[in-house]
């Protein structure tokens, strides 16, 4: 059913300039218009959020980390934002407005697509996200709904709206965000988020485009991430029969349940991609899968959730509602399998114990007594000695405690253990501990004077990650070296932290003044003070004369670096203008007429004469004359 006539804010302009058409979808947080900017008159896509959300500064500060996020990728796989601003009640991004349709579309329609149309979609994403990951950030709600699919071919990447800095990525106590069908297993468990799990995502999008099946389903979202945490990606080949290795071996880098496992990143992963796809023939690309359309699966499945992750795991069941409620990631565990409770494990117990004593062993009360499991309980983020307190309190003990850095866990903090928790262990067992240092800080190197690449190759050498380079001029340091860092020299960084490099330019250069100097002559003074010259290649008109300099590209008296380039434009002199007759007119209107043609004009009034017609005219009227010179008009005389 069409709502667009229902929405209030559809025929509205916000911010004086965004006209709003029609609606073109509606997600949990936002809805998405075609709009017309009016002021440059053209279409484009209007991301509003709901008035209730912009109340909440949480989400207005993620809706404008989109818009700043996104608005430094400048690649051609990126939805591009335009702008971004508040109306009223509405907080809203002005972004590239794509005809054509999403991925999720495509696989309703036609299930599994072949080979060679699933990596023709597959590659354009892994470059969208490559671009963002090497620029520092995480997609981290990569699906089928956010790749836009143009009435052009183009694949464009959209819904930036959970983009976090690889910087900022940490462990999230409190809820993890995203959708539950290709969330990365550390996502589930403990938050983690870096660009390893938009590599697992992006794994699963192209199980689902080779299958036309998501790789997990289940009854509810948390029999989803139980099989997430739980169980490998299948093998496409094992829906599709027929289907290469290689895809197979793809889907399996891409979705290893230990993110270590995977590509370091999507650029790593699309490289991955290419030399795979350039494995295949033609025959292996074009293989036609069985049309078993994905349809429309639970639909709750492929929307962005709220996972809240409270400390403790109750011991009732996990209900989905309209927010998904899980309350530890282990909890996701009990939906699916059977009961562990003392009544759920005495069964099979006492089953064994008697065929035990059947077999005259006289070993099933040993069995029984011996045989008692205790569950890790979950310790991450809690401090060392809570973590024993618990253990203790569990029948456990500590084996060990290692201590590592981290950017992701509170100093003192634990970071991991060993086993997980969750995992079953016999009673009296040991878990070893490994507790976080804190983030491994960096000293920035004193990197004055050194080359550039030099300083570039120490950062990196150091741990540290090359910034942006500016550049100023210098007196005392040479041209290309650096003059200072951001952060200084000596201070302290965590690791891959961007150093913004300043270059020097050298000693200033005081360009000379070479307008309306011939050719020659101005590229002599130029070079005369350690500056290039370049012509432009085509001449204009001009005052100045034919084969001089008509201008130049930095002008006389600006400062310039020594070996810049000036450009010089040479004249090909003055524009000839048609000269109308105007004897026997007035000498005011005649005046007019001439310096309205970009003349200059003289009048030359006889002795005694009194007349104000003109007589004659310097340049006749018919005949051209250089555009600027100056044109005599005579009066009569006596």
């Amino acid at each position: 059913m069409d709502t667009t006539l229902d929405d209030p804010i559809v025929g509205r302009v916000l911010d004086g300039r965004y006209r709003i058409d029609a609606r073109i979808a509606a997600g949990g947080m936002a809805t998405v218009y075609r709009a017309v900017d009016t002021r440059l008159d053209r279409v484009l896509a209007l991301k509003v959020m709901h008035p209730a959300l912009a109340a909440d500064a949480a989400f207005v500060d993620r809706f404008i980390r989109e818009a700043k996020s996104v608005a430094r990728l400048a690649h051609t796989n990126v939805v591009a934002v335009f702008d971004q601003g508040t109306d009223g009640p509405y907080t809203y991004l002005a972004m590239e407005y794509v005809s054509g349709c999403t991925l999720r579309d495509v696989l309703r329609e036609r299930g599994a697509l072949q080979p060679r149309a699933a990596l023709d979609i597959f590659e354009p994403v892994l470059a969208a996200l490559g671009a963002a990951h090497r620029a520092g950030f995480v997609h981290r709600d990569m699906k089928p709904e956010n790749v836009l699919i143009g009435d052009d071919g183009r694949v464009k990447v959209a819904d930036f709206g959970l983009v976090r800095s690889v910087d900022a990525a940490t462990n999230t106590t409190g809820s993890v965000l995203g959708t539950v069908s290709y969330l990365a297993p550390e996502q589930i468990e403990n938050g983690v988020t870096d660009t390893r799990v938009d590599v697992y995502a992006c794994g699963v999008v192209l199980y689902e485009m080779l299958t036309g099946a998501k790789p997990h389903t289940g009854g509810s979202p948390a029999q989803v991430l139980y099989q997430h945490l739980n169980e490998d990606v299948p093998p496409p080949s094992a829906a599709v029969p027929g289907l290469s290795g290689s895809l197979d071996a793809l889907v399996a880098r891409a979705t290893a349940r230990a993110p270590e496992r995977r590509p370091a990143d999507a650029a790593a992963l699309l490289g991955l991609v290419r030399e795979a796809r350039a494995g295949l023939g033609d025959a292996e690309l074009d293989a036609v899968p069985p049309q078993a359309r994905a349809g429309d699966r639970a639909a709750s499945e492929d929307r962005t959730s709220v996972i809240p992750r409270p400390v403790e795991a109750p011991q009732q069941p996990v209900h989905h509602t309209s927010r998904l409620e899980l309350p530890h990631a282990h909890a996701a565990h009990a939906a699916p399998a059977p009961a562990r409770g003392p009544r759920g494990r005495r069964g099979p117990l006492l089953v064994i114990a008697g065929v035990l004593l059947a077999l005259g062993l006289g070993m099933g009360v040993w069995y029984i007594n011996s045989g008692q499991v205790t569950k890790v309980p979950n310790l991450l983020g809690k401090t060392e000695e809570q973590a024993r307190s618990q253990l203790s309190a569990a029948g456990l003990g500590v084996k060990g405690v290692d201590r590592k850095f981290s950017d992701a866990f509170d100093r003192g903090t634990v970071m991991n253990t060993d086993p997980p928790g969750g995992k079953r262990i016999r009673g009296n067992g040991a878990v070893t501990l490994t507790v976080s240092r804190g983030p491994e800080v960096i000293s920035v190197p004193d990197l004055k004077g050194r080359p550039l690449e030099e300083a570039r190759a120490e950062l990196t050498k150091t741990g540290l990650a090359p910034g942006i380079v500016t550049q100023a001029f210098s007196q005392d340091v040479a041209q290309g070296s650096v003059i200072d860092t951001n952060p200084a020299g000596g201070q302290k960084r965590a690791p891959d932290t961007a150093v913004a490099l300043i270059v020097s330019k050298g000693r200033p250069v005081a360009v000379p003044a070479v307008a309306g100097k011939p050719l020659d002559q101005a590229r002599a003074a130029l070079e005369a003070v350690g500056l290039t010259a370049a012509t432009a290649p085509e001449q204009v008109n001009s005052a100045s004369p034919a084969g001089t300099v008509a201008s130049q590209s930095l002008a006389a008296g600006a400062q310039a670096a020594g070996g810049d380039t000036v450009t010089l434009t040479v004249s090909k002199g003055p524009r000839q203008v048609l000269v109308p007759d105007v004897t026997g007119q007035d000498v005011d209107p005649a005046r007019k007429t001439l310096e309205g043609l970009g003349f200059k004009v003289k009048v030359d009034r006889p002795f005694l004469s009194f007349s104000n017609t003109v007589d004659a005219q310097s340049v006749p009227g018919g005949q051209g004359a250089p555009e600027g010179g100056t044109i005599t008009l005579r009066t009569k005389g006596l």
